[in-house]
C-alpha cells in the first residue's frame, strides 16, 4: 500500500507518540540536539542561498528560500530527531487516547525544546559566528533583517503566526507517517514546509537558530528572544495539539477507539496462542 489511510495515520500517529514521551532521557535530548540543529541547517541554507538575490525578483527569492529550507525537516523525519513542532502534535494525540499521562507530555516537550535550542544554538554560534557563514556581508544583512522581522512581531501577532506555522508543519509530518516510501515522505514534508517558509508564519526552533545568530553579531537581545520564543511556542503548541492532532482526534478517534482497543486486545491474545502453539 502506498499510503496510510488517515485513520491509520491518526492510530500510528497517537502510538508514535506514545513511544516518544516513553523514550529515555538521553535518547530524548540527543536526538532533539540533532533536530534542532539539522532545522537551523535548513536555515542556514535558505540564508545562504537568497541572501545575494537582486532585489527585483521580489518574492521569488522568497520562495527559492522556501523551497530549501525543508532539507532540515527531511533530515528529522527520515534521518531521525526529536523535533517540537512534530512532537507537540503526536505526542498531545497520544495523551488525549490515554496512552501516556499530561505530564508525560509536558516532559518530552520541555526536553525535546531544550534538545532543539542546544544544536539551533550550536549551529548559530559555531557555523554562522565563528565559522563566519552568517558574520558578513550580504548574509549578515539578510539574517539581520529576518531576525528583525520576527522580532516586530507583538505577543498576539506571533502566537497566531505560531499557530498557522505548526499547522502546515504538523501536516507535513502527518504526510509523512502516512507514506510507506521515502520519495513519498519527502513529497509529504516538502510542500506544507514550503508553504509556512514562504508565507513567513514563525516557528519556534528555526527562531532559536535566526535570532540568537544575529545576537551572536551584535544586533538584538537575549530579552527580545525571550520575548519572540514564549508567543511562538504556545502558538506552534496550539496548532499542532488543537489544528492537527485535536481535529483528527474529533474526526477519526473517537468513533475508532473501540475498534483499536478491540484489535489490540487481540492481537496479543492472537501472538499468545501463536507462542503457545510453537512450545506445545
Amino acid at each position: 500500500m502506498a499510503a496510510k489511510t488517515p485513520l491509520e495515520v491518526a492510530q500510528y500517529t497517537a502510538q508514535t507518540g506514545m513511544k516518544k514521551a516513553q523514550s529515555p532521557v538521553s535518547t530524548v535530548l540527543v536526538l532533539g540536539f540533532l533536530a534542532g540543529a539539522f532545522i537551523a541547517l535548513g536555515f542556514l541554507l535558505d540564508i545562504r542561498v537568497i541572501a545575494s538575490a537582486p532585489a527585483e525578483w521580489g518574492s521569488i527569492a522568497n520562495f527559492i528560500g522556501a523551497a530549501v529550507f525543508p532539507v532540515g525537516l527531511i533530515m528529522v523525519l527520515v534521518g531521525g530527531g526529536e523535533l517540537l513542532t512534530g512532537n507537540m502534535m503526536a505526542v498531545p494525540l497520544a495523551a488525549a487516547t490515554r496512552k501516556i499521562t499530561p505530564g508525560s507530555m509536558f516532559k518530552n516537550l520541555l526536553l525535546v525544546t531544550l534538545g532543539n535550542l542546544l544544536g539551533a544554538l550550536f549551529v548559530a554560534y559555531f557555523f554562522g559566528h565563528v565559522l563566519g557563514l552568517t558574520g558578513d556581508g550580504a548574509y549578515l544583512t539578510k539574517l539581520v533583517d529576518m531576525a528583525g522581522h520576527k522580532l516586530h512581531d507583538g505577543f498576539l501577532q506571533a502566537f497566531i503566526s505560531g499557530i498557522g506555522c505548526n499547522w502546515l508543519v504538523a501536516m507535513a509530518v502527518w504526510l509523512s507517517y502516512a507514506a510507506d516510501t521515502m520519495s513519498g515522505k519527502v513529497l509529504g514534508i516538502w510542500f506544507p514546509t514550503m508553504a509556512f517558509v514562504a508565507i513567513g508564519f514563525q516557528h519556534v526552533v528555526a527562531n532559536m537558530f535566526l535570532i540568537p545568530a544575529a545576537i551572536f553579531e551584535g544586533h538584538y537581545s537575549w530579552g527580545e528572544f525571550f520575548m519572540n520564543v514564549v508567543p511562538v511556542w504556545l502558538g506552534n503548541l496550539t496548532g499542532g495539539a488543537l489544528f492537527v492532532a485535536g481535529a483528527y482526534y474529533l474526526a477519526y478517534m473517537r468513533t475508532a477507539k473501540p475498534e483499536a482497543a478491540a484489535a489490540e486486545g487481540a492481537q496479543p491474545k492472537a501472538e499468545t496462542r501463536a507462542v503457545w502453539s510453537k512450545q506445545a
